[in-house]
């Protein structure tokens, strides 16, 4: 019997001879609406460029000659890869020419607090480093959690990568990806990895968040001492654990806190990545126990599910404060184990943030317990960075 492996690559090379004599020549392009959720969500302001009419124009010649240069390729996936990363030249002019080409409105929706172009260097470096890690084996920041599903070099990865490299021809046409076929490879690299997890709870804000945001508006924030109370996961050390002991301290300090009347509204942050492959997501599980355990009002809890790392997790509840129209220059409380509190208030978690982040997603401004810190929210926390795929 032919191994698993070896069927995948007998069929990749079949659908690769279909595709070399022209079968998809009479295949109509489609839009596929996962693409476009996970390009929205990677690259802000490539897509609005892709949408805006004046988009057509920014560098036009130059990504001309790079749609050449992926066509000369003829499907050879190293080649192909190779073609996609983009130059320091080439991303340089794109940025310069993106402001003028957007509306006033798409500016405002794409732009973080350093503007468009530096949005759009974020977004091209990222697409390089996605198809670097997931197609030219390079070493991803975290490997014990992040980079491709199988071995990088293995069979197991070389059969992946030609189905990604086929999904990615088959795509270049679509709307998700028509600024440029670079964001074809991108999104077909982590389709076919399964690694899209940067949209699996989307649209976050209008299902899981929804009742919490309605209410939001009516909430007069000059009552609570805090605008919400944050509680970031801890995961366990076992896949059959949904929350850990110490993800259950950090539910009853923020029960109890709320309970003070200190905030309006409970933010509990956290993934499913600790330990790998768990089927349990920190922040689903936390509210569960915030609402079942303690009673706290399901419209009074907002979850944050895709943060994978400390730093991430203050810069994404910084996110959900905005979608909530909560007042930043405010301070929320942070609620943790001591050994947790103590790391986010000292130097190694500043580092980490500026050499991950590149900026701190806010300020701690005092310890008021082993276990609770006051914390200022920044606005750079609205950079999207696609360096870092499933939580940019």
């Amino acid at each position: 019997m032919m191994s698993r492996i070896a069927i995948r690559l007998v069929m990749s090379a079949c659908l690769m001879v279909v595709a070399l004599s022209g079968g998809s020549a009479l295949a109509a392009p489609v839009g596929d609406k996962h693409w476009a959720l996970l390009a929205g969500r990677l690259f802000p302001a490539l897509t609005a460029l892709a949408q805006s009419p004046e988009g057509a124009q920014v560098a036009s010649s130059m990504r001309a000659e790079r749609r050449k240069r992926l066509d000369a390729c003829q499907r050879g996936a190293p080649c192909v890869l190779r073609a996609s990363l983009w130059t320091d030249a080439e991303m340089d002019e794109v940025a310069a020419q993106a402001a003028p080409a957007l509306k006033p409105a798409s500016r405002k929706a794409v732009a973080a607090d350093d503007g468009v172009s530096a949005q759009v260097l974020r977004e091209l470096r990222g697409l390089n480093a996605i198809v670097q890690v997931y197609g030219l084996r390079a070493v991803p920041r975290y490997p014990q959690i992040d980079g491709p599903i199988d071995p990088p070099g293995s069979a197991q990865f070389n059969a992946t990568l030609a189905d990604a490299m086929m999904l990615a021809e088959a795509g270049r046409d679509d709307p998700g990806a028509d600024f440029d076929p670079s964001l074809a490879v991108a999104m077909a690299l982590l389709d076919a990895n399964g690694a899209d997890d940067a949209v699996a709870f989307e649209p976050l804000d209008a299902t899981y968040n929804a009742a919490a945001l309605s209410s939001a508006p009516t909430v007069d924030w000059k009552r609570y001492r805090y605008v919400a109370i944050i509680a970031p996961g801890v995961g366990p050390t076992d896949l059959s654990t949904p929350l850990s002991a110490r993800g259950k301290l950090n539910v009853r300090l923020a029960a109890q806190q709320f309970a003070a009347g200190l905030a309006p509204f409970v933010i509990v942050s956290g993934s499913g990545v600790h330990p790998k492959g768990t089927a349990f997501v920190e922040a689903v599980e936390m509210r569960k126990a915030l609402v079942e355990r303690y009673g706290v009002p399901a419209e009074r809890v907002l979850i944050e599910p895709y943060a994978r790392h400390t730093t991430t997790n203050l810069r994404n509840v910084t996110r959900r404060l905005l979608a909530m129209g909560a007042p930043l220059e405010r301070e929320a409380l942070i609620v943790t184990n001591p050994q947790h509190a103590q790391y986010i208030e000292g130097p190694d978690f500043k580092a980490r943030a500026a050499a991950e982040l590149g900026y701190q997603p806010g300020q701690v401004t005092a310890r008021l317990a082993p276990t609770a810190l006051i914390f200022k929210p920044s606005i750079a926390s609205t950079r999207i960075d696609p360096s870092d795929p499933r939580d940019p």
